[in-house]
């Protein structure tokens, strides 16, 4: 059912302060149903609230993600305060429902959440300029410095082995030998590409379990779109999307935000000529993760940068490629091949990595040798 047939029922769940007089869709978000919630307090102007409901589909355990979010955004808000930063405007706040959950339940059986709208923000969709890429750079590199204490084992994985680099591959591998649709044929170059790269898959997850990278509270979804932009500033000054905040390497996180901003391609272009890893973008967000992270991060995670880059742009390319063999039944498509499209400009940057690889370990060098 579609999510407007619960407005009444979740918006008298939760108390706003003042009464509702209007919510409407808001975002692009893809995954959850989003709306702005307008109220009227007597005695100043309309306030405004995000209400969601999570989709049931992408998370199983909405309890269990909740509790993620409520505990990190609690924790970010104290650090915030703990260095005289406004706590309203640089960290989500969970409002409880009436009941004091974390959130309310509706009749049948849909989990919503409010947080306040952080006003005078703008969430963009591209980094048209390197300083809104650096700023979104420095927001990241800051989300990891303010939760450094916090325990990331204690965290749940609200989607289980999302970064395990070995097992999509593996899955890669079956739905290659099972071939449901008989595309495989068709991807002989794209599969030998991920199964040359085999190695590759295990690199910064045996450089876990030996101890060499320290397991953080990650994001995992370090696009441009999930940091609010100060519309004065040009400052990136709160993270939001927290569903996929969870155990795991803060090289990821680095890592997925080069994978998405530092080419100048859509995810899907046809003519591969256009995709290109742009290395100056490169240089410009390490050096404002970095700067973010305020001396967190360890030695060997700086090193290990540039792999974050390299796997998460290999993972995503395998993902795509997996849901191609598969059937196209996770992400969304509006043409044929599309995911088959989406592999190959993956597949590129990895390559274009792989060519300027010692270009990239000179520059994390350079920043390291500054922090």
């Amino acid at each position: 059912m579609k999510a407007e047939a619960y407005l009444e029922e979740v918006l008298a769940a939760f108390d706003f302060g003042a009464p509702t007089v209007g919510a409407i869709r808001f975002g692009q978000g893809h995954i959850n149903d989003t709306f702005v919630v307008h109220t009227q307090p007597e005695d100043r102007c309309c306030r405004r609230f995000i209400l969601q409901r999570m989709s049931a589909a992408a998370f199983r355990h909405p309890d269990q993600l909740m509790e993620n979010i409520t505990g990190v955004t609690e924790y970010l808000g104290r650090e915030i305060e703990r260095n005289h930063g406004d706590r309203e405007r640089e960290a989500l706040r969970v409002i409880r429902p009436r009941n004091g959950e974390s959130c309310y339940t509706d009749r049948d059986g849909g989990a919503w959440r409010v947080y306040p709208f952080v006003e005078g923000t703008v969430c963009c969709q591209s980094a048209e300029t390197a300083e809104l890429f650096a700023a979104s750079g420095r927001a990241f590199g800051r989300f990891q410095r303010l939760l450094q204490g916090y325990p990331a084992q204690t965290l749940h994985e609200t989607i289980p082995r999302f970064h395990d680099t070995e097992d999509r591959l593996a899955r890669l591998k079956a739905a290659v030998k099972e071939d449901r649709l008989g595309r495989a044929a068709e991807c002989g170059r794209e599969i030998r590409f991920m199964l040359d790269r085999e190695a590759d898959c295990s690199v910064a997850l045996q450089a876990l379990r030996d101890g060499k990278l320290p397991l953080r509270v990650t994001h995992n979804d370090t696009k441009l779109n999930n940091v609010l932009m100060d519309e004065k500033t040009g400052e990136g000054i709160c993270i939001i999307d927290l569903d996929t905040v969870m155990p795991g390497l803060a090289i990821n996180d680095f890592g997925d935000s080069i994978r998405f901003g530092a080419n100048h391609s859509a995810e899907d272009e046809t003519d591969l000529s256009r995709v290109n890893l742009d290395v100056a973008l490169f240089d410009t967000y390490t050096r404002a993760f970095l700067e973010g992270a305020g001396g967190t991060l360890t030695k060997q995670e700086i090193e290990y940068l540039p792999w974050g880059a390299k796997l998460m742009t290999l993972e995503c390319g395998m993902r795509f490629l997996t849901d191609y063999l598969e059937g196209d039944v996770y992400f969304h498509i509006s043409r044929e091949r599309q995911n088959l499209d989406r592999c190959r400009t993956q597949c590129k940057l990895v390559s274009d990595m792989e060519e300027h690889w010692d270009e990239l370990k000179q520059i994390v060098e350079k920043y390291s040798r500054s922090m």
